[in-house]
Parts: structure tokens; sequence; C-alpha cells
């Protein structure tokens, strides 16, 4: 059984895959390897569920394809990918996201965090969450819907133009057409942060038992501020939700016809 592998034999596998001198037997070793990962994802995924309240989706092992590709781009070796295993959580906005993250580092007692809003991969933006469980790792990708949306838009771009795109190769254009909503998505989320910031100051003045008139006014000027602010960011975030989700319909039409094309040729 896979699940009785070293790491030597676990890592030379995933050397004959980056080198395409795979057999069948290999095949079977890795689906194995795959399968591995199976009680750590369960485990994962029922106490997300049961002890956070939140549904997470997403896929219990990584595909032969997706490990394969990875190898070949990454110079990791197989008992290093950290998402053999994964799931995925979409919050509305940053701090929820925030709020989920916290959450799940406190929930499991082995997990590190990777911020990728921090210094976004050719624009991709997220929180992962990767946990640890009886020396399995499980990837916990934690989303914002906007930050979501793109993901999908660029898996889009990969499917219909170039594979490359998702990792900083391809068509100028559209590297540059990601890159511009991931800005957008970054410059609203530091709106969103700032908002959660004035919302402390509020939530401190009113924890307080007496107020200053000048206290007083602070508040009723923070909240109507916040109030105005929270409309603003609401019809902005739903506007660029549209724009993107246009944009992903669009291209799966561009595919589409072209699907149409190759069978009439």
């Amino acid at each position: 059984m896979a699940n009785n592998l070293s790491k030597t034999q676990i890592d030379r596998l995933g050397d004959r895959l980056r080198k395409g001198e795979i057999t069948e037997a290999d095949l079977r070793l890795l689906d194995e390897y795959r399968r591995s990962f199976h009680e750590a994802y369960e485990f994962v995924v029922e106490a997300v569920r049961n002890d956070l309240g939140l549904e997470p989706t997403g896929r219990p092992a990584k595909s032969t394809t997706s490990i394969t590709e990875k190898l070949l781009r990454e110079s990791i070796r197989l008992t290093q990918v950290q998402d053999i295993a994964g799931c995925r959580l979409i919050a509305p906005g940053i701090l929820e996201q925030d709020r989920a993250v916290s959450s799940l580092t406190k929930l499991f007692e082995s997990v590190s965090v990777a911020d990728r809003r921090i210094s976004p991969s050719n624009g991709y933006r997220a929180i992962h969450v990767i946990v640890t469980y009886e020396e399995k790792v499980v990837e916990i990708q934690v989303r914002t819907s906007l930050q979501h949306v793109w993901a999908e838009l660029s898996e889009k771009m990969s499917d219909v133009f170039d594979p490359a795109i998702k990792y900083g190769g391809g068509q100028d254009s559209l590297r540059k057409l990601l890159l511009t909503w991931s800005d957008v998505i970054g410059t609203e989320e530091n709106i969103e942060q700032a908002l959660g910031d004035t919302q402390l100051r509020i939530d401190s003045l009113l924890s307080q038992e007496a107020l200053s008139e000048d206290d007083q006014t602070e508040l009723l000027q923070l909240q109507r501020e916040v109030l105005t602010q929270l409309e603003k960011q609401a019809t902005r975030r739903e506007g660029n939700l549209t724009a993107i989700r246009e944009a992903i319909q669009s291209l799966g039409r561009v595919q589409r016809a072209g699907e149409l094309n190759d069978i009439s040729n």
C-alpha cells in the first residue's frame, strides 16, 4: 500500500511522473497515494462542518494530471505537494475571510497559514490554511467572493486560450487584464479593511459607560460614515462580480464556438 511507502519511494515516483517515465504500476501506486489522504480530508471537512458550521467544497484528491503538471512547473518533490487533498471556503469579504481563518487556526492543532493577499501569485489572491492530520496534509483555500470569481476567470482564460496564463505565461493582454482585476480587488480589500477598523472604533466607543460630547459627536459621524461606505461598497462589489461573471460567460461562448468549428472542420 502507498500509505506505507517511504518518502524516498514516493519522491522517486514523483521523479518518474516528472520525466514521463511512468508505468501502469506507477499509476496504480499514485492512485493509492492519492487515496491515502481520504481520511485526513474527511476529518478536516467534518470538523469544519460540525464545529464551525461552514460548508467546504472541493475535491478529496488532486488529479493525476494536476499533480504531474505541478511537478513539472515547480521545483518540488511529490511529498512536498501540499494540495493533494483540499477543500475551499468562500466568504463574502475579507473581514469574514479573516474570521474564518482565525477559527480554522484555533480548530486544528497542526496548522500553518499562507496569506496570498500580501503577495499575490500572478494576481491570485486567497488565504491557504494548511492542516496536518496523522502526517497527511490538507489544504483549505479561503477566498472572498471576488477572489473566487477572479480565480474562475483565470481558469476559463486558461481553458480557452493558454494553460500558462494561470502561471504568468500566455498573451500579455490577457495577463494584464487578470492583474488589473486583481488590483481592483486589492483596492476593495483595503477599503473594506479600513471600514473594519472604523467599526472597531465604533465598538470601542459603544463599550464605554459614558461618552463625552466630543465622543458622542465622533460616534454619530463614524456610524453615518460606515453606513454610507457599506452601501457604496456593496454596490461596487456587486458591479465587479457581475462584470467578471459576464467576462467568464463571454469566454464560455468563445470556447463553445471554437468547439463547434472544430466539429464542423
